[in-house]
């Protein structure tokens, strides 16, 4: 047997026409869906990125214990085991982080792997000389704007693109092991992830009024008084022009499976990491707001040819902690005894329940909880800095530790969740190096009632018993998970 993983980067649900989006342009998503299973309620589990790929690794929850950061020598790796059980693993990539301090060894894990260089920034080409930047422009505040633009000086016809470039390896991959047994294919697209830089042929299908300041990297924050009235409609559009490129190539990788006949005996798995805010709730971007399900509540598509059941919807509750225990089971490996998710294959049978809630977050940001019916966000208390990361691999996105988190770290454990090592606990220090997501208090939505999560229910005397509910399920999952006592401290549970 073989699988295909594709994974998109800040991939938005409810912007695809299988999930009811009748104005952007995503007809092989739409052919996607009548091929694959479509799932209706897969949630996040640890944000941002590389925080959910080490979940898609380990199957486990990253965000309790540690931030941003690279695999840990204690963490089991899917496709490092699926490599040891005769299945050839192969990961091609643009997504930066991967060969950055903070990710440098997810990678290395595969068999085989590629890497394609040029995005949002990516340390790649050298150029003294000024590159063309607009005058005006409204940007995320970030040292790589500049790279950023020298970059697309590289980038500058489709062919060129790094998007372009991977789905091509991938689609080299696959003609060269088409006739071969016992391998797995990561596919991984850096897009629709701002900035949402694409051809002007793309944004073309999008055509709107916008006399606002160049924008296509937003920044993450509220909308604010002083931003352009159009800029929502601005944003949608930008994004949407990428959304569309990416079911192009989508497209490519479809056609190669038909026209080989591929779907009698290999998986195909297309999901992503969150999505992401265009003005909804008058958010912009990730991390820093509430984490409403434009972020939470991603897309999913999978086809197992052993359950051979395909343009169906499933309503269970799953996430990404859940793709490792599937694709151990479709290539008949023992699930290690440290994979907390579940095989999805009951769910593709017979929308078999899994699990009575689920957990998601960023690390000493908000612990958000759902049950289907009702999100529950609890918030940390704003009074208690006893946040640490668990850890031997010192560091963090983009950079190692700093000499005083190492200085006043100490080794403790072993710990439940670290398989007989001790680890380092290090405190977070200040600027932040952990989460950015501000401290808005706590949040309660019936989506039964509100499923746009317009309207928060604490305080309306109508919610205890839910919220009752909501923190048991939280502690469970918790105990699950071997989380330190402090947090449950911090978060008053």
């Amino acid at each position: 047997m073989r699988s295909i993983v594709l994974m998109y980067d800040s991939l938005v649900k409810n912007l695809l026409e299988p999930y009811g989006c009748e104005w952007t342009k995503t007809p092989n998503f739409q052919r996607l869906a009548e091929k694959t299973i479509k799932f209706e309620n897969c949630y996040v589990g640890s944000l941002p990125c590389m925080p959910a790929r080490r979940e898609m690794h380990t199957g486990r929850y990253n965000f309790f214990t540690r931030s941003w950061g690279p695999l840990e020598p204690y963490d089991h790796s899917l496709p490092e085991i699926l490599g040891k059980n005769g299945i050839h693993t192969h990961l091609i990539s643009d997504h930066y982080h991967y060969w950055e301090e903070g990710g440098a060894n997810y990678h290395t894990k595969f068999n085989t792997w590629e890497i394609v260089r040029g995005q949002e920034g990516d340390k790649w080409k050298a150029q003294l000389e000024e590159p063309p930047i607009p005058e005006k422009v409204l940007k995320r505040p970030t040292h790589r704007w500049r790279q950023d633009w020298v970059n697309r000086g590289y980038l500058d016809t489709e062919e060129k693109q790094s998007q372009v470039t991977t789905i091509n390896l991938g689609l080299e991959f696959l003609q060269k092991n088409v006739a071969y047994d016992n391998w797995m294919l990561q596919i991984e697209c850096f897009d629709p992830h701002e900035p949402f830089y694409t051809q002007q042929s793309y944004k073309n299908l999008y055509e709107h009024v916008y006399d606002g300041p160049f924008c296509d990297w937003p920044p993450y924050r509220q909308i604010q008084d002083s931003d352009p009235e159009d800029i929502k409609e601005h944003l949608r559009c930008e994004y949407a022009a990428l959304l569309t490129m990416c079911d192009k190539y989508l497209g490519k990788i479809l056609d190669f499976m038909d026209q080989n006949d591929m779907w009698k005996d290999t998986m195909l798995i297309v999901n992503t990491d969150h999505g992401f805010m265009l003005g909804e709730h008058e958010w912009l971007g990730k991390n820093v707001g509430p984490t409403y399900n434009e972020i939470a509540n991603t897309p999913l598509f999978i086809w197992n040819p052993k359950v051979n059941k395909k343009n169906e919807s499933r309503t269970s509750l799953v996430q990404t902690i859940d793709i490792a225990p599937t694709l151990y089971s479709f290539f008949d490996i023992s699930i290690p005894e440290t994979v907390l998710g579940k095989d999805l294959t009951p769910v593709l049978e017979n929308d078999a329940k899994l699990r009575d809630a689920i957990v998601y977050g960023s690390h000493a940001g908000n612990i958000n909880c759902t049950d289907g019916k009702y999100i529950y966000m609890r918030a940390p208390d704003p009074n208690n800095d006893e946040v640490y990361n668990y850890t031997l691999l010192c560091t963090h996105m983009m950079q190692s530790f700093v000499k005083e988190e190492i200085n006043n770290s100490e080794f403790v454990g072993p710990l439940g969740f670290t398989n007989g090592y001790k680890v380092l606990k290090v405190k977070k220090i200040k600027p932040k190096n952990q989460s950015g997501q501000m401290n808005l208090g706590d949040f309660l939505f019936n989506l039964d009632q509100d499923p746009q999560m317009n309207k928060n229910i604490i305080g309306t005397n109508k919610e205890e018993t839910t919220i009752k509910q909501m923190k048991k399920y939280i502690v469970d999952i918790m105990e699950q998970n071997d989380v330190p006592q402090e947090v449950y401290t911090r978060y008053n549970l």
